[in-house]
């Protein structure tokens, strides 16, 4: 009998913790709609689940690797045509300028762009959209959405996709049949080269709807501020933020050959006088990002 008040004790001290975390709990500030979304995403998955995947899945088991490589490489460069203005627009000239360069090149010499020759040449390849266009003029993400088939977004990046649609090459051409047979193609090829990738999330993720959602605001967000700071400029060369760790002349580490072991003093003072203009001329870092499924080039 005795044991009998302690259970009622335990009881009441787990329903009262119970009620004071239900208390505390709330929507997550960056997710209002969670609600909306979580139904919407039950709605795109199945639809993934039993129309999409499978075809993706036959499609990669069936298609020759040349020939996904060949649909991959044009619609992507295709692709380089848009985030060429999208980069110009952010005022990344340097980058942009490599995107009409990669685009030209592929376009002519590629065979419209079957053939991803600018790559081999040491052009860096760049995924821009017109959300982080608006991201580095300023425009905040808003909520977050879980749109109708295209799949993770938010209300900001929902505004931008009518540009988007519109800055998209393949959406212009005709006829028609030929339009929309190249956008479902081009739809279960980039599904296919995220097979292996949804099968490891299957597996690992205990809410996929959390991580999803967590991850693709990561993701942006990164992408827009690379370096973690909303009042930075986007993709701004980390020389000039003062890293004097990453410029290649600044002052001397360790020897690693025995001619560098003992610099001559004006050699040094040289290398120090120097620092400032190496800063200013030293590499841009490299960024690169997977495409979504849900990309407005689709």
């Amino acid at each position: 009998m005795s044991s009998t008040p302690k259970h009622f004790r335990q009881a009441a001290l787990a329903l009262g913790a119970t009620l004071m975390l239900a208390g505390c709990a709330g929507p997550n500030p960056r997710d209002p709609y969670e609600s909306y979304n979580r139904a919407m995403f039950s709605f795109n998955d199945t639809v993934d689940t039993y129309a999409l995947k499978p075809v993706a899945t036959v499609y990669r088991d069936v298609t020759p690797s040349f020939v996904q490589t060949g649909v991959g490489n044009f619609f992507g460069n295709l692709g380089d045509a848009w985030t060429a203005v999208n980069n110009l627009l952010q005022g990344n000239g340097e980058a942009g300028m490599t995107d009409v360069t990669r685009f030209a090149l592929n376009s002519t010499l590629g065979i419209l762009g079957l053939f991803d020759i600018a790559s081999e040449a040491g052009l860096q390849k760049h995924k821009e959209d017109f959300g982080q266009t608006l991201g580095t003029w300023g425009v905040s993400s808003g909520p977050y959405l879980m749109l109708p088939l295209l799949g993770p977004s938010t209300v900001r990046d929902t505004v931008a996709l009518p540009a988007d649609f519109a800055g998209n090459i393949w959406s212009y051409k005709t006829p028609v049949y030929l339009r929309n047979i190249g956008t479902g193609v081009n739809l279960v090829d980039t599904r296919a080269s995220l097979l292996d990738a949804t099968s490891m999330l299957e597996d690992a993720a205990l809410d996929r709807y959390e991580f999803i959602r967590d991850g693709y605001l990561q993701r942006r967000e990164s992408l827009i501020h690379p370096d973690g700071n909303p009042n930075s400029s986007k993709k701004q060369d980390p020389a000039d933020e003062g890293a004097p760790a990453a410029k290649p002349d600044a002052a001397p580490a360790a020897p690693v050959t025995p001619q560098a072991a003992a610099p001559a003093p004006a050699e040094t003072k040289s290398a120090e006088n120097s620092a400032a203009v190496s800063s200013e001329s030293a590499p841009k870092e490299l960024t690169s990002g997977t495409p979504a499924a849900s990309d407005a080039s689709l």
